[in-house]
């Protein structure tokens, strides 16, 4: 199903408001489900249960679960392309008009897009992480760790047709008896995705840059998230406290529609694209 079209008459509104303001944006899974990966709150969204930090860190079983998972999954995104909306971004921010971007994605596509101030806020799918010494690997390479220590497994899991893919990079398979996980090699520490999950804070150094761009701009644009939760709700209210323009554009209601100067109900790569059409036209900045 396409999302929703918004009426030229909110596009002028959302032009009218931002134009001539720098902008930092804050994106959460709507943005990125024009390349294939899907969100959790969407109104199309299947009901999910991500998976919380307790879980991965008391019990082995559902850890060696995950990986299994995971060891599906990740391939997917690293092979996920930007869309129009985040390459609409990256125009903007050349332009001088987005000042960065506060991502709750952990799938790069910001980065793949060419954006170079973006602050991914939930840490990224690519990296690992040793809970014990804190060395990082990349995903690279511990797919290919995996990959040794089971021959076979994703030629077994995988049908012709593929497999579904969850938000976090998690494929949705049953059967990961036969998995074997690998530890790390420095220490025989515990493994796990640079990401913050559910009941994980996000690190204060990490917090405090989102904070301060939100401080340098002008105004704040959410694309695609519902902000259910805090880590993105944070820097709505924030902008609202410093009385900035906050625009919210989103495939339903979101828990920061109350503090929104403009709700537009569309989606991020259309809405995007149009600014930055818009923006350009009207000359408001010149490129970088």
């Amino acid at each position: 199903m396409n999302a929703p079209t918004a009426s030229a008459t909110t596009y002028e509104q959302l032009t009218s408001l931002l134009d001539g303001r720098t902008i930092t944006v804050v994106s959460g899974a709507g943005m990125s489900t024009d390349s294939g990966i899907p969100d959790y709150r969407g109104p199309q969204s299947p009901p999910r249960n991500p998976m919380t930090f307790q879980q991965f860190i008391g019990d082995a079983e559902f850890r060696r679960h995950y990986w299994a998972r995971n060891h599906v999954g990740w391939r997917h995104m690293d092979a996920a392309m930007p869309n129009d909306g985040h390459r609409a971004l990256a125009r903007l921010e050349r332009a001088g008009v987005v000042t960065g971007i506060i991502t709750q994605n952990v799938d790069m596509l910001h980065t793949k897009a060419g954006s170079r101030n973006v602050v991914d806020l939930h840490g990224v799918y690519a990296r690992v992480r040793c809970l014990n010494c804190e060395r990082l690997i990349s995903r690279f390479e511990l797919a290919r760790r995996l990959d040794r220590a089971n021959p076979g497994f994703l030629e077994s899991v995988a049908p012709a047709d593929g497999v579904e893919i969850a938000p976090d990079a998690d494929a949705i398979i049953s059967s990961t008896a036969h998995f074997r996980m690998v530890d790390c090699e420095t220490c025989s520490g515990i493994l796990k995705p640079d990401i913050v999950y559910f009941g994980e804070s996000v690190p204060k150094p990490r917090v405090a840059e989102a904070y301060d761009l939100v401080d340098r701009s002008d105004a704040l644009l959410v694309l695609g998230s519902s902000l259910t939760v805090m880590s993105g709700l944070r820097f709505v209210r924030h902008a609202s406290k410093t009385g900035k323009p906050i625009v919210i554009v989103n495939r339903g209601t979101t828990r920061g529609d109350e503090f929104a100067s403009l709700t537009v109900h569309a989606g991020c790569s259309e809405t995007a694209t149009a600014l930055a059409d818009t923006l350009d036209q009207a000359g408001t900045r010149s490129s970088a």
